[in-house]
């Protein structure tokens, strides 16, 4: 059956209840696979001891998913083309299901890793392609509230996945954050292919780019394990991390000069010419990284130096979603009548501003305290993610849009990547320096250490148990000391971002041809 459109009659948008349907369909099936990258967080003690590895080898779980998304993220322009929108699209959906149904039977590790990456890689496409789709088939004038229902998706779904894995692990068993999955899947693919089968878009039958495929299979999947495993084996420090360093510079330069003198490009890097694309794209990557390494150091310091559970770090966590919920439909509602360039300015303010509080934080803080900033935050999150994903997309014709979204969705995951790993480094070595400066203190000259140690004598604690008993405190501290400083550091990075925004040029209509598949 040939599915390719006539280009002289450009399909109609939908309206009423098809459109809502598959509206359902795209966001839920993208929120599954968002949610996928951190529902395994909590997870993985879990996993670990069930079968039978250590919680370091449990995180192979998490990296192996990521690597493969990330490495399928910028071929999802390339697949469109070669296959067409829907058909990659139900695909990809479906290589999601097949796989998250293979996870949670796995009775290994080596085979719930394979089938990690293998879900990964199937799911690679989806994110870029729902947003795709979803422009193609909603009115042009209300492609602002499709923008929105996309990006509130993929931003509140990592936030709300350690909450449902912690409650599925806790109240079930591990393999149900795979299984939950399936379902949902599944509807979302015969939903989206019924509404969509008719609609397909035109195809070509491109050369696959050999060499730049290898180039990128083998440089980011480099990359992304070395950020993966870096913190673990000290950096540099380590022959292994250092030669997966050099073979991502490597093949990523490589990459970069053959994918733009290559006849048929693997990676369309073409796209970075347009200056709206390439300040929106590094604007949503950098400031990307500032607000994932919040997301990703608080809950960790909550739940290692405050002893919060992983349920209670999940719930202090989530009111960032709440204002983001609600203002993310009046953003999308009014986009074209907005100043883009002024509402993201507002979202970096308002990170930097919530960043800055946070840091003003000590070991004592309540639960409430904790929570207020976070659902400040949320305010931010709608005029950050909204604007930003307009202005790249602004002027682009409609058969580019697949490609745009996929490399923009990778810039943003190898964002996400290397902000886990430079703060949990960051707030580790600044926990060391913390912990060096407050253990001077510690002295038969100082009064207040003495007099510690004397009340704590009193009460049975005396020597060495003393001694273990302010340590402890110690490192409480320095370890709230340093969250506080990698929060001054996203602090800084939101407002260094601000002139970089205004060197975006108006205007940000419609995603060019976006609607005119």
């Amino acid at each position: 059956m040939s599915s390719t459109p006539n280009e002289a009659a450009p399909l109609k948008p939908l309206h009423g209840g098809p459109l809502v349907l598959l509206t359902i369909a795209v966001a839920f099936s993208t929120f599954m696979e968002v949610l996928d990258m951190t529902i395994v967080n909590v997870a993985v003690p879990h996993i670990a001891g069930s079968l039978g590895v250590s919680s370091s080898e449990g995180t192979w779980t998490i990296s192996s998913y990521a690597l493969a998304s990330a490495i399928m993220q910028p071929l999802t322009g390339w697949l469109a083309k070669r296959f067409g929108e829907v058909k990659t699209f139900v695909a990809s959906v479906l290589l999601f299901v097949v796989f998250s149904m293979l996870c949670g039977l796995a009775s290994s590790m080596p085979m719930l890793v394979i089938c990690r990456l293998l879900q990964g890689a199937g799911s690679g496409p989806m994110v870029a392609l729902s947003l795709t789709l979803l422009l193609s088939s909603y009115p042009k004038a209300k492609q602002g509230i499709a923008l929105a229902l996309w990006a509130m998706t993929v931003v509140v779904a990592p936030i709300f996945g350690p909450i449902l894995g912690g409650w599925l692990t806790d109240n079930f068993s591990w393999p149900w954050i795979f299984y939950i999955n399936v379902p949902v899947g599944l509807l979302a693919a015969v939903i989206t292919w019924a509404l969509l089968r008719k609609r397909e878009t035109k195809t070509s039958r491109t050369p696959i780019d050999a060499i730049g495929l290898l180039l990128l299979v083998v440089g980011v999947g480099s990359l992304q394990f070395m950020l993966d495993n870096g913190n673990d084996n000290d950096w540099f420090a380590s022959p292994m991390i250092l030669a997966l360093g050099i073979t991502a510079l490597v093949c990523l330069t490589f990459l970069i000069v053959w994918e733009i003198h290559a006849k048929h490009p693997v990676v369309d890097l073409s796209l970075f010419k347009r200056r709206n694309f390439t300040v929106g794209v590094t604007a949503l990557s950098l400031g990307m990284m500032a607000f994932f390494g919040i997301n990703v150091v608080f809950p960790l310091w909550l739940q290692t130096t405050l002893n919060y559970t992983a349920t209670w770090a999940g719930l202090a966590t989530a009111p960032v979603g709440i204002l983001a919920f609600l203002m993310a439909p009046v953003i999308g509602a009014n986009i074209n009548r907005l100043e883009l360039r002024a509402v993201v300015t507002l979202a970096f303010m308002i990170f930097a501003g919530t960043s800055y509080w946070f840091a003003s934080f000590d070991s004592s803080a309540s639960f409430a305290t904790l929570v207020l900033p976070r659902f400040v935050m949320g305010a931010g999150i709608a005029c950050f993610f909204i604007p930003l994903n307009q202005i790249y997309l602004s002027g682009l014709p409609g058969e580019d849009i697949a490609s745009a979204s996929g490399l923009a969705n990778f810039c943003r995951t190898m964002g996400s990547s290397v902000s886990t790993a430079a703060s949990v480094t960051l707030w580790q070595h600044r926990g060391e320096f913390h912990h060096a400066v407050l253990t001077e203190s510690v002295n038969p000259a100082s009064t207040g250490a003495t007099s510690f140690l004397q009340q704590l004598s009193q009460m049975g604690a005396t020597g060495k148990t003393g001694l273990a008993l302010v340590d402890q405190l110690v490192t409480r501290e320095a370890l709230t000391l340093a969250v506080n400083d990698v929060f001054w550091v996203c602090a800084v990075l939101f407002l260094a971002l601000i002139p970089l925004l205004w060197l975006a040029k108006p205007p940000f209509g419609s995603a060019g041809g976006a609607v005119g598949h």
